[in-house]
């Protein structure tokens, strides 16, 4: 059964309002991390504080958005995997099974259809947990059919970086090969999802580790949305020469997905008020630490939408026939919006509480939704068969 909020989109008209509303709901909640808990003390927001922010102006190099056709609903059919250890990042293979990351132990897992029960195919070198740190996102080679590649964001004990190996069914994984060292990591807000965008260049979200000015420091990696060669050098075209740097100004990005029109779409963490879907365009700032949220400020692009941290913070996001699929960490539900354009419809909320935390969404056809659960982080009340992968269908 799914539950609508009322989550509004807003009109140009209305920005004052909407900007009163966000101050006034923010006098009442504090800090978020990797969706709650962790040490952070926080107030309950105000019933029916989630709410769209404000679209982001269209950009010249950005093409004009689509608008979903048909948004049906989402329904678990089948369970692919269970009694995972703090499953995070997704990559799908070739052949429709998949490889998951663990968190806390740096193991990498096959499942899918043909790997039943799961597998353990190795463990990467290197990989440290600490905090919201470890082994966090995975990404498949464009060129995996030839190239057999794999890539890892991980934390380490310096710093988060990005590295690749070789993995072929039944053998042990490669070496890692070092692409890019010197991402910030901390205890919190390390970021760690990574895709291979429609230009065949790999995009990164990473985190300000707890410092926030390095979001706005174009000499950082912290903080950012980075756009890299598959040999992980700065992709060309970069806004900023000789950088990997995309967009700046983030506090925790964690979602990174791709329109019909290829436009890219990333979901972050915010602070005391607002979580954010931002609809991303090359160079632009996105506020954090000055604003949160919508700010109205012509310097700094809105969010899309905005939901209070308790009914999202928001990791993984997928779009499937033009519709955004968020899945939210403390708001234990799976968040679902059209995008109509330039902006977005409005969301609906499936599972609320039914499978706990919810780490990663990854579309894997034309109707088809893998869903990641993640109540063994150290923040959710592990069940029986915890941590598993749903199989959804979207009717």
């Amino acid at each position: 059964m799914s539950v609508v909020v009322p989550v509004r989109v807003r009109r140009p008209k209305a920005r004052w309002f909407a900007l009163l509303l966000a101050l006034t709901v923010a006098l009442g909640l504090t800090a978020c991390s990797d969706g709650g808990g962790g040490g952070s003390t926080r107030r309950k927001a105000t019933p029916g504080s989630s709410s769209a922010a404000g679209q982001a102006p269209p950009a010249p190099n950005v093409p004009v958005g689509p608008t979903a056709a048909k948004v049906g609903e989402p329904v678990v059919v089948g369970e692919l995997a269970r009694d995972l250890n703090t499953p995070w990042g997704v990559a799908l293979l070739p052949d429709r099974d998949a490889l998951v990351s663990s968190r806390d132990t740096g193991t990498i897992t096959r499942f899918g259809p043909g790997t039943v029960p799961p597998v353990v195919v190795g463990t990467v070198p290197g990989s440290v947990h600490r905090g919201e740190g470890g082994l966090l996102g995975l990404a498949i080679s464009p060129k995996y059919a030839t190239d057999h590649l794999l890539y890892a964001y991980l934390t380490t004990d310096q710093d988060n970086r990005i590295v690749r190996m070789t993995y072929l069914p039944g053998q042990p994984l490669g070496p890692p090969e070092v692409l890019l060292t010197g991402i910030p990591a901390g205890t919190n807000h390390n970021g760690g999802r990574i895709a291979f965008g429609p230009d065949g260049m790999l995009y990164a979200g990473t985190g300000e580790a707890d410092q926030k000015q390095s979001a706005q420091d174009t000499s950082s990696l912290g903080g950012k949305i980075l756009r890299l060669t598959p040999e992980g050098k700065p992709a060309p075209g970069n806004p900023f020469p000789n950088s990997p740097v995309w967009s700046l100004g983030h506090r925790n990005v964690q979602g990174l997905a791709w329109d019909s029109t290829g436009r890219l779409w990333a979901s972050e963490f915010g602070q005391d008020t607002w979580d954010e879907l931002n609809l991303i365009r090359s160079g632009a700032n996105y506020g954090w630490p000055v604003v949160e949220g919508a700010g109205n400020r012509p310097e700094y692009m809105n969010p899309v939408a905005q939901w209070a941290p308790e009914d999202a913070s928001p990791s993984g996001i997928a779009i499937l026939g033009d519709t955004v699929y968020l899945a939210a960490l403390r708001g234990e539900r799976l968040w679902q919006t059209p995008i109509l354009g330039s902006t977005v419809g409005e969301p609906k909320a499936y599972f609320q509480g039914r499978y706990g935390r919810l780490r990663t969404v990854l579309a894997v056809g034309p109707d088809e939704l893998w869903l990641v659960t993640n109540t063994t982080d150290g923040r959710g009340t592990p069940r029986k068969g915890d941590d598993r992968i749903l199989r959804l269908v979207v009717r």
